[in-house]
């Protein structure tokens, strides 16, 4: 099926599409955030700079918009026109996500990756395992 906008229209309408400070990024910030974690944005030393980091943790945020990453739900669907360059650019995406997730874990972070389509339920279960962390780092400080 061919594209009913013109090349020059697509650009412009893919140009406006942010890549920070989305809708399901600021909703996880939200979160985090009234559940009393602090948080650091796009930390620049870190592999894939991702997109919360909870230095105390040594905790590493991604959150994936379904279809940019190639989530396999419906919302991660290739479209059905030009289908090489969106295969070549999502598996890409995909593979970049990969390595940085490796380079993270290989430097001793942790690393949760929160999809789109399931932001509330993969928010709702990292907070609970922060408040675990946070709960032990308490509890091994008050030890001390």
């Amino acid at each position: 099926m061919a594209d009913r906008i013109t090349s020059d229209q697509r650009s412009r309408i893919m140009a406006r599409i942010k890549g920070g400070n989305t809708k399901p990024e600021l909703a996880v910030r939200s979160a985090l955030f009234r559940a009393g974690f602090r948080f650091r944005l796009h930390k620049k030393g870190l592999p894939g700079r991702p997109d919360i980091v909870l230095p105390r943790y040594r905790w590493a945020v991604l959150v994936h918009g379904c279809f940019w990453h190639g989530h396999d739900c419906p919302r991660g669907r290739l479209p059905t026109s030009n289908v090489a360059f969106w295969s070549k650019k999502i598996a890409g995406n995909a593979e970049r996500d990969q390595r940085n997730i490796a380079a993270l874990r290989q430097i001793g972070w942790n690393v949760s990756v929160l999809w789109a389509c399931k932001l509330e339920a993969d928010t709702t279960k990292l907070i609970r395992k922060l408040r675990v962390l946070r709960q032990l780092a308490t509890a091994k400080a008050r030890r001390n």
